[in-house]
């Protein structure tokens, strides 16, 4: 029940007015959503953390809105290091206005990161673009052979797409829970992490490179676990979390060995990214209230 409130929230304008106005939210979005992108990148770097920056922002109007965003990626390019990502939404390149404008605007993003050793990562939206997005990054993967996609183990046929995926040679998979409401999704967190475990040994046993994005300690040490028996060393799958949750963890993982990557949101439209973080894992409303309270 939490879970749907959040989403319904995620979409009211009347909510985002209340929250984005509100005197204390300022800080609490500080924490999870980067002001400066090239500071945080930085500091993250040094600490020996992967990073994954996406420029927050979806649902363009026109294709004039599209052009802004590629311009913006190409942007954020310039501030990114070597072995850096950036995490790109396919709604935000048009993709509800044509496939094609939103392929396009892909290949050119895929094109400029490749020249600078940076990789892009198609991310998953609302369950009526999950059908364009993998058919998007087929097509890139003929020219662009590290572009990754987001698969969600919550929709149907989730094992069965990673298990397509897993097939080909080194192809990035990013698998976490979801982060949307979807017809025929799982909703009971119980069901979601058996699925979530499903398509990771899929993932595992398979030819590709996983990205373990969780927050969750037993699907980090199932993923671990799962890594050893399939031959995987630290260099064949890496963890994925969002900045702002469970620093300490990364930091151990990347001092383990571990190839840990920080999806590192930034920009104006924090508001829907916010609410659906807290509607993926519930237990993420205790951060947000903590730091309401002033409890870091």
């Amino acid at each position: 029940m939490l879970r749907q409130v959040l989403l319904a929230a995620s979409r009211s304008d009347r909510v985002e007015r209340v929250v984005s106005t509100s005197p204390l939210t300022r800080d609490v979005v500080s924490r999870y959503v980067a002001g400066d992108v090239r500071d945080v990148v930085s500091r993250l770097t040094r600490e020996g953390l992967l990073v994954s920056a996406d420029h927050l922002g979806e649902e363009v109007a026109d294709p004039a809105q599209a052009e802004r965003e590629v311009r913006a990626y190409l942007a954020l390019l310039t501030q990114l290091p070597e072995g850096a990502d950036v995490s790109v939404k396919l709604t935000a390149l048009g993709l509800r206005l044509s496939e094609q404008l939103a392929l396009d605007n892909a290949a050119t993003i895929c094109e400029h990161a490749a020249a600078r050793g940076i990789t892009v990562t198609l991310d998953a939206e609302e369950h009526d673009t999950i059908g364009k997005l993998h058919s998007v990054h087929a097509t890139l993967l003929k020219e662009q052979p590290t572009v990754g996609v987001v698969v969600q183990s919550y929709l149907p046929g989730a094992v069965e797409r990673c298990a397509r995926l897993a097939e080909s040679e080194g192809v990035r998979v990013r698998l976490c829970k979801g982060a949307y409401s979807a017809p025929g999704a799982l909703t009971a967190p119980a069901d979601i992490d058996r699925a979530y475990v499903r398509c990771l040994k899929v993932l595992m046993a398979g030819a590709g490179y996983p990205m373990v994005a969780t927050h969750d300690p037993r699907l980090v040490e199932i993923a671990s676990a799962l890594a050893v028996l399939h031959g995987r060393d630290h260099s064949g799958f890496e963890f994925q979390m969002l900045y702002g949750v469970r620093p300490r963890e990364q930091d151990r993982l990347a001092r383990l060995g571990a190839q840990m990557r920080v999806y590192v949101p930034y920009g104006f439209d924090w508001y829907p990214y916010l609410m659906r973080r807290l509607a993926e894992r519930p237990r993420n409303l205790a951060f947000f209230l903590r730091s309401l309270l002033g409890r870091r």
